[in-house]
């Protein structure tokens, strides 16, 4: 089994009171742990990250771990820069990482990664 993200959907008081606590924290000195998560103040924000097409790159760079940018898109039957576009988007929430690499004829590419298995919705009432 492999990493777990954690998406938290948070009304903005809590978003805001969580804020808070981290800046006193380091206003006081005191070391602050980094989360390792995303978190929205709805879940229509999430959705919009979340897309089909989104979800389909995630499966495919964890399934068939493709060799680059283009080959992913290849894989997936999508225009190139639209798949560039959700990957730069993924990349941004820490879903997708683009690492350099050789390709054939010794040029460089960017190969996508995936950090985590699974991703977990956690909704607070």
């Amino acid at each position: 089994m492999g990493k777990t993200l954690t998406i938290q959907i948070k009304s903005t008081e809590e978003a805001l009171g969580g804020f808070q606590e981290t800046f006193k924290a380091v206003e006081a000195g005191r070391q602050v742990s980094r989360r390792e998560g995303v978190y929205f103040t709805s879940i229509e924000a999430a959705r919009k990250l979340l897309t089909p097409n989104r979800v389909a790159l995630l499966r495919a760079i964890r399934i068939k771990r493709p060799g680059s940018v283009y080959e992913l898109a290849r894989g997936v039957e999508r225009d190139l820069k639209n798949v560039q576009d959700d990957l730069r988007v993924l990349g941004q929430y820490g879903l997708v990482r683009l690492m350099s690499d050789r390709g054939t004829g010794g040029r460089r590419v960017r190969v996508p990664r995936a950090p985590f298995s699974e991703i977990a919705l956690k909704i607070a009432i």
